[in-house]
């Protein structure tokens, strides 16, 4: 793994909120974290609250007293050190495979970004040498299971606590697998003893459900254009009719989204000689298109609305300081229930239903070019050979598979809740949940999509001598490199498609096709 932070601008704590770009560069990116020095007074000014509390005789939540359905005992000042470490401890409580490094480092910076906000009462040095740890690329091992999204990501942030504290597991910068003390004193970090609220200010967040949103908003709002390009080329390629896209008719139906999708796809298919050469009506007599190419804007469109009300809870979670207890402005000490996971649940179950949905359109629309009796005039399954070869023919099986288990992947999970802490967390968010499975539908989606490329670029090619539009054209090319989606005899197709993959995945085709339309919405 190559170390990029030296190569990205830092991204500042304590001074305008992050926004989700900021996420995506830490978490994907490597670019280092530095706390201003304002955050840096604001957080030494709470602690002295707390501090100040540490003494009294009146119990303070998560200061002088146990957590949860242990709430109800006063903890000796003696045992107070002891407290935040087997809070923790014990809360470092995962099992299941290893999550992604990005995910992992998305979860530490908004855990940081609101320790930052001088609302959590957290030390000074505990949160620098937090901040030491991410920009190390130190990525302690958090697993698939153990976040009910009840006090938010408890397990999960607890792995990364333990870190801190020098005991666990973590991955170093190079993605070796180590004992926690051992990485840190190679970076040379000192670990963390945990004082008074410490325990609990660095585990008591949604960060891990927020941290997938960002990173599942970015990655949608690719695939989203991306889907606006390929449906513009199966349009093409089956001989469609780019009329239902004019901008007047969508403007009778003032959804933004569908208009924005609209206008990439009329961008896509502008000057196609494969679309002139139909346009007459007496020579096409087909009068509307399957609901799959027609609707395609609508459904789209829907999607790019359901990601920007994804991206405003987003924006709105990332401007939060989530912790139980907080310090508040005017240096109360307050028990909330902010934590709770519920607005970044439902929005994580929105995006999983909705890339379900631009899947199944996508796999539609594939499904169309492989078949005869509706492909107008293609060979079967865009086989050279029908009989001999199969063209695609399983190519769109994986793609139904595909869309199959995304369908099952959009059941929420946000409607579940199951109790815990001796009744005392009693409904729960499953945010932690929606998010893995929304990362494995982004993920299908992504693959799906790829498909419906390789089929509109062999359906198109198959048109000769008719060229494609120059969008069309440009896209083909950057998918064609070695050959991948030229027509021809059958040939080991998996390297093909996860080359389409690859080029979905980094963006090569929306920049293919922003070479000749320019910016796509």
């Amino acid at each position: 793994m190559t170390d990029t932070t030296t190569q990205q601008h830092p991204v500042s704590l304590g001074g305008d909120r992050l926004s989700i770009d900021d996420v995506v560069q830490v978490a994907r990116h490597g670019a280092p974290v530095e706390l201003s020095p304002t955050a840096l007074d604001a957080v030494r000014a709470t602690r002295g609250t707390i501090e100040g509390l540490a003494n009294d005789t009146v119990a303070h939540y998560g200061v002088s007293t146990g957590f949860g359905a242990l709430a109800t005992r006063h903890i000796p000042v003696e045992l107070r050190a002891q407290l935040q470490r087997s809070l923790v401890r014990s809360h470092a409580a995962g099992a299941g495979p290893e999550v992604e490094r990005e995910v992992v480092r998305a979860l530490m910076l908004l855990r940081i970004a609101t320790l930052s906000t001088g609302r959590t009462g957290i030390r000074a040095e505990t949160l620098e040498t937090y901040i030491a740890i991410l920009n190390a690329g130190i990525t302690p091992v958090v697993h698939e299971f153990g976040s009910l999204g009840c006090s938010g990501d408890l397990a999960p942030l607890s792995h990364c606590a333990l870190a801190l504290m020098g005991e666990g597991l973590v991955r170093d910068l190079d993605g070796e697998v180590m004992e926690a003390g051992e990485a840190l004193a190679a970076a040379g970090i000192t670990p963390v003893q945990l004082a008074e609220k410490e325990g609990l200010a660095l585990i008591n967040g949604t960060d891990g459900m927020l941290g997938m949103l960002c990173l599942a908003i970015a990655d949608l709002r690719q695939l989203v254009t991306t889907a606006d390009i390929s449906a513009a080329m199966s349009v093409e390629g089956l001989l469609g009719t780019d009329d239902v896209f004019a901008a007047d008719l969508h403007a009778l139906r003032p959804q933004p989204g569908q208009a924005r999708s609209a206008e990439n796809m009329r961008k896509v298919l502008s000057d196609s000689p494969i679309r002139e050469s139909h346009r007459d009506p007496a020579a096409c007599t087909r009068v509307q298109d399957a609901y799959s190419l027609r609707c395609a804007p609508q459904v789209a469109g829907g999607v790019r609305d359901t990601i920007d009300h994804a991206a405003r809870v987003a924006e709105w979670e990332l401007a939060s300081a989530i912790d139980n207890p907080v310090v508040t402005l005017d240096g109360r000490v307050e028990s909330n229930g902010n934590f709770h996971g519920a607005p970044v649940a439902y929005v994580l179950d929105f995006l999983s239903i909705v890339a379900a949905d631009l899947a199944s359109i996508s796999e539609r629309r594939t499904d169309r070019f492989l078949d005869k009796a509706r492909n107008n005039g293609l060979p079967p399954f865009l086989a050279d050979d029908p009989g001999v070869d199969s063209g695609l023919m399983i190519a769109q099986y994986t793609q139904a598979a595909m869309v199959s288990e995304m369908k099952r992947l959009a059941v929420p999970a946000s409607v579940d809740s199951i109790p815990s802490s001796a009744m005392q967390e009693d409904h729960v968010s499953m945010g932690w949940s929606g998010a893995r499975k929304l990362r494995r539908s982004v993920d299908a989606l992504t693959r799906v999509l790829a498909i419906e490329l390789v089929a509109a670029a062999r359906g198109i090619q198959l048109r000769a001598p008719l060229e494609p539009a120059p969008a069309t054209a440009a896209v083909i090319a950057a998918l064609g490199e070695g050959g991948n989606v030229v027509p021809g005899p059958d040939r080991f197709l998996a390297p093909d498609l996860e080359a389409a993959y690859e080029a979905v995945l980094d963006g090569t085709v929306v920049r293919a096709a922003e070479t000749v339309t320019g910016r796509l919405n």
